[in-house]
């Protein structure tokens, strides 16, 4: 394990089991954790900053999220034949004997020479030089794509034949909810009481969302305390299935959804029995999407330095690992509900260096109650650079114009060792966009709502852009009560039972996609909007200066939101980035769609058993033994196996 001096674990908290202590391996190094940790609380909790190296420039990457979103933070997991690559360590429960490679420890020395180069020269390799600089002479281009392929990739290939089975299962249901987080569990718990058969499908390892890491209190519960209550009365349901590790990945026509399930994934490989992962193929009657939001960083210069991160996932590994990933916090925020973040920091005893807020008089009852702790507020002001090398060294503070386009003051340096960001959050609109409904723009919500739905679908709580607890209760419970009614179970007109949360009430945010510097974009240091393809602001100016003025034409030019992250973080930023390079809205600038997998899935959960002498079976007639002693020549009419002729010498 980490040196005392450099472990992050906090003394009490969290949802971990601190006596059942778990060893594993990150880059040939011995660490340790706890039950209940994921590999990316594990490795913060040991000090560990640095956890891959970019995939272009080769540049330090540090764990920015702690779900799905996480962009930064993936490993290859196993060895020999049970290597899998291409995880992420948010995802990646901890067990015993664990053994997890970094794409920087996997590099041979040549990639890592390669990546060197491109971090030195970066600056001659902007977005879509590959189109230009190899295309002559032509004679030269093997050579060139021999070179391109062996740095390319995030991952190892494993070693020999998958040893792990895995299968599959079709299912019919009337209702199917992805997402088990608050406004999920409302819509099983309204659909489950109309009497109709549910699956309520979430990817983490415990059902609850957002509320495995809440301190709020519901209806004068604790989170966890009206959890644990949900949870056992949707238990009680004989026609609700729980799908805890499951992800919905795909919404295919006339409503037909595959969520892979991850059945052993969290156990070591001498403990695994059964299928590894199972493919739910799953025809549902109706639909609610309670996928939640993915909350958005602003983009400032180097931000990719390790140490900065989500404000909702400081507050994960705070509440729910036990882990505070530094000593000294900035917080950078358009928004209130980062403030959040903030308190959590100072109820587990770490410094709260200042917030810096982009809006010009925050008031809310949340920024009084920061104030009265003695923090420093500092508004109307960003973070316009991060200062570092291995890890964040200091944050660059500046105050921004009325248009919030430039800054009208020099820089403040604050020192600190986590930047932790938020500039709102954008729905988790994959599915709702699978499924046909064209994402659209509202100005108030700042994000991308779910447009009309083409299928029977229902989006509640954040994956509308619904913020608010309470609210994203109340609406779960609706789009429950809907579902079920149109599925033919219950009243459709039915009385809501009225939620209540200790929530405080939140002011307006303010529209921050890019913090501005003192240079202009294209000489700025750089600030990047796609973490996992290095994809930068200046990428996406120089695209609309070359004439890219459609969205879906930048988007490849540069390879914005092409990582196996699918855009999460980066591409309402991007959007917004390259609307302004093209002076128009954001609305008329419109956004890509997203196209299954929602997160990357295993060949192996797709191919089931229909591998070896399975993948294309053979039927035999009665005969066909009699026809093997005859030594018939064989023809295949369809899968029959029929006999062609029976050759004799001569």
């Amino acid at each position: 394990m980490a040196s005392p001096a450099r472990s992050r674990r906090l003394a009490s908290g969290g949802r971990i089991e601190r006596s059942k202590v778990i060893s594993f391996t990150f880059d040939g190094r011995l660490l340790q954790g706890c039950q209940g940790d994921t590999l990316a609380s594990a490795l913060l909790a040991n000090g560990v900053d640095m956890v891959a190296s970019s995939f272009k420039y080769g540049r330090p990457r540090g764990i920015v999220g702690a779900g799905a979103e996480e962009p930064n933070a993936i490993v290859d997991v196993g060895v020999g034949r049970e290597r899998c690559p291409n995880l992420r360590t948010t995802q990646v429960e901890l067990y015993e004997g664990l053994v997890a490679t970094s794409n920087t420890f996997s590099q041979t020395p040549s990639q890592a020479t390669t990546k060197r180069m491109a971090g030195a020269f970066s600056r001659l390799m902007p977005a879509g030089f590959y189109y230009k600089f190899f295309m002559a002479p032509r004679a030269l281009w093997l050579f060139w794509e021999q070179r391109l392929r062996n740095t390319a990739g995030l991952g190892t290939v494993p070693d020999g034949a998958d040893p792990d089975s895995y299968d599959k299962i079709n299912q019919h249901v009337d209702v199917l909810i992805a997402g088990g987080g608050p406004t999920g569990l409302a819509a099983a718990l309204a659909a489950a009481r109309q009497g109709a058969r549910v699956m309520i499908a979430d990817e983490q390892a415990e059902l609850g969302g957002s509320l495995l890491s809440s301190t709020r209190r519901i209806d004068g519960k604790h989170a966890a305390q009206w959890l644990a209550e949900t949870l056992a009365e949707l238990r009680s349901f004989p026609e609700v299935q729980l799908l805890p590790r499951s992800t919905v990945f795909g919404y295919y026509d006339h409503n037909w959804l595959a969520v892979l399930e991850r059945r052993t994934d969290h156990l070591p490989p001498a403990a695994r029995n059964g299928p590894r992962q199972r493919l739910h193929r799953v025809r549902a009657k109706q639909v609610v999407l309670a996928s939640g939001a993915l909350e958005r960083p602003p983009v400032f210069a180097n931000n990719d330095l390790p140490g900065v991160m989500l404000a909702s996932a400081l507050s994960v590994y705070v509440n729910r690992y036990a882990v505070a990933p530094g000593e000294r916090l900035v917080l950078f925020t358009a928004n209130d509900h980062a403030y959040r973040a903030a308190l959590d920091w100072l109820r587990v005893g770490r410094e709260v260096v200042a917030v810096v807020d982009a809006r010009a008089y925050p008031s809310s009852a949340l920024v009084r109650e920061l104030l009265a702790s003695g923090v420093e507020v500092i508004a109307g002001s960003v973070v316009a650079g991060a200062v570092g090398r291995q890890r964040v060294r200091a944050a660059l503070v500046a105050p921004l114009s009325a248009d919030g386009k430039w800054l009208v003051g020099g820089f403040r340096r604050l020192a600190c060792d986590v930047i932790a960001c938020s500039a709102g959050w954008s729905p988790a609109l994959h599915l709702s966009s699978q499924a046909g409904a064209k994402p659209v723009w509202n100005e108030q919500a700042l994000a991308f709502l779910p447009g009309e739905p083409r299928q029977q679908a229902h989006s509640a709580g954040g994956a509308q852009g619904t913020m608010a607890l309470v609210d994203c209760l109340r609406e779960g419970l609706q789009a429950g009560f809907d579902a079920a009614a149109l599925a033919g179970y219950g009243d459709d007109q039915p009385s809501l039972p009225p939620f209540s949360t200790d929530e405080l009430p939140e002011e307006p945010s303010r529209a921050l996609f890019l913090a501005p510097h003192t240079k202009p974009v294209s000489r700025a240091p750089k600030q990047f909007v796609d973490y996992q393809l290095d994809v930068t602001a200046a990428d996406l100016e120089l695209a609309a200066r070359e004439g890219y003025r459609s969205v879906e034409h930048a988007k490849r030019y540069t390879a914005l939101g092409f990582g196996t992250d699918q855009g999460k973080l980066g591409n309402v930023n991007g959007v917004a980035i390259l609307a302004n390079a093209l002076g128009k809205s954001i609305a008329e600038t419109g956004t890509t769609v997203f196209r299954p997998a929602y997160t990357p899935v295993s060949f192996g959960a797709l191919a089931g058993r229909d591998v070896g002498d399975l993948f294309d079976p053979e039927r035999h007639t009665p005969l066909h033994g009699w026809h093997e002693q005859h030594d018939a020549a064989w023809e295949n009419v369809g899968r029959w196996k029929r006999p062609w002729y029976y050759p004799r010498a001569g």
